[in-house]
């Protein structure tokens, strides 16, 4: 393993897929190379890894139940040895993400945000639950769908997306309690699904699935309050089919934007002017694959890997850092139901 990068992909398990997979990345051969299981559970459909390499948290559901997983990396081998679990009646939350013990989710179907703490680096334990109500113009919009949870950079704030009501919410978290703190409501039907802030900590982007576009938003820190300042569409306007943005993320220059397409089955890339932090569309790259529900930057960003659900396959493509743009490498390798993809930090 050597100088490759150490990656795991997050899957659900309705057919054939076992659990997490990890993978690796040879950069000098340009090569996704040793996918195997490294952990057999029930749709882990998205993962996290802490800050320092040494635990791996995930989705995890077993029967009827669903929740959250901790477990240990191992150093040597990328070897996932389950630590604890958190699991309670009802379907398992979609999104989570980590900072310092700190483990917060999103769930789409119950509507609900939740908090764990991490306890001694060995036990997971519920902190706190928070219930979103309210409903949106939209056929999917019948009830509140949490579809992301993460901490703001300056980590005063959890923000979170919900589909379901067009809202965007930040929360403080005091006595390791959720307390409501701000909320924006954005355009009716739209759909908030991810947010990704720039490295300036003062813009974010967030992207709406159902009417797939990205608001760029001014985020003001002391307040933890955001206002909007543009929108562009992440779709071809030409495209009529059914299309579902999946997710967003950005270079750690601030430079390039870029969002993931289900149905157009694409990668758009959006350069970030350098005064404004808005955005202007450059080109979009087809997934090699169907239903691309999620993508990374590998470490040194020289890679995105896309991981395409419905065609169960992740597929590599080189990055240009000048302009942003992506080529597709001959490497495309079997995941079954993929779904989220993330690298050692």
């Amino acid at each position: 393993m050597k100088n490759n990068f150490l990656g795991y992909a997050g899957t659900y398990t309705r057919n054939t897929s076992k659990g997490i997979y990890r993978f690796e990345l040879d950069p000098k051969a340009k090569k996704i190379t040793a996918v195997e299981v490294a952990a057999e559970v029930g749709s882990p459909t998205y993962v996290a890894v802490s800050e320092d390499n040494r635990y791996l948290f995930s989705i995890g559901q077993d029967g009827d139940l669903g929740g959250v997983q901790a477990y240990q990396i191992k150093q040597e081998t990328g070897e996932l040895i389950k630590i604890d679990e958190q699991l309670t009646e009802g379907k398992s939350p979609c999104h989570l993400s980590i900072y310092d013990n700190q483990i917060v989710t999103g769930n789409y179907h119950r509507g609900e945000v939740v908090l764990y703490a991490f306890e001694d680096n060995k036990a997971l334990v519920t902190a706190s639950a928070i219930q979103h109500n309210g409903d949106g113009p939209h056929e999917r919009q019948e009830k509140s769908h949490v579809h992301f949870a993460g901490f703001t950079p300056d980590h005063n704030y959890v923000v979170v997306c919900d589909l379901g009501t067009d809202e965007l919410v930040t929360y403080r978290i005091e006595d390791n309690k959720l307390v409501r703190h701000q909320t924006r409501t954005v355009k009716p039907g739209s759909g908030p699904r991810h947010i990704v802030f720039h490295p300036n900590g003062k813009t974010a982007y967030l992207l709406t699935e159902l009417s797939s576009e990205v608001i760029v938003l001014d985020y003001d820190a002391q307040t933890g309050t955001f206002s909007e300042k543009q929108t562009v569409l992440a779709k071809p306007a030409d495209f009529t089919e059914t299309n579902d943005a999946s997710a967003i993320h950005i270079s750690s220059d601030g430079k390039f934007v870029y969002t993931g397409n289900r149905g157009h089955n694409s990668i758009a890339l959006f350069e970030v002017d350098a005064e404004t932090d808005e955005l202007t569309f450059i080109e979009f790259t087809a997934t090699g694959g169907e239903w691309p529900r999620d993508f990374v930057l590998d470490p040194s960003e020289s890679f995105i890997v896309a991981s395409n659900q419905h065609s169960g396959n992740l597929v590599l493509f080189a990055r240009d850092q000048k302009t942003g743009k992506l080529t597709p490498m001959d490497s495309t390798v079997e995941v079954p139901e993929v779904v989220c993809v993330k690298f050692l930090n």
